[in-house]
């Protein structure tokens, strides 16, 4: 038995329209400056948690599970894109 997703594969493009920002940014001012690894970390984080909420919504059926799962991939994005971006913490990461 097939089951037809293509309904929920736009989620998938949520992390090109984000990406396309920044891309589209630096064509018009130098106050944005990313080179190809800032636009690989970003695909891969962003890409990896649409997928890791596309996968909690193929395999929690119960709605508050699958919003309370959401919501702790999406504060583990925001944290770790933060980490990344200023060092809120100072780990290595950050480049300290």
């Amino acid at each position: 038995m097939t089951t037809n997703h293509t309904s929920q594969r736009w989620i998938y493009i949520i992390p090109v329209a984000l990406l396309s920002i920044p891309a589209l940014a630096m064509l018009f001012t130098n106050e944005v400056n990313w080179n190809a690894f800032d636009f690989l970390v970003a695909a891969v984080l962003l890409f990896g948690t649409v997928f890791i909420i596309d996968l909690l919504r193929r395999n929690i059926k119960n709605n508050r599970n699958f919003w309370i799962g959401t919501a702790i991939v999406l504060l583990l994005l925001f944290l770790l894109w933060a980490e990344l971006a200023v060092g809120i913490f100072g780990t290595p990461l950050a480049g300290n």
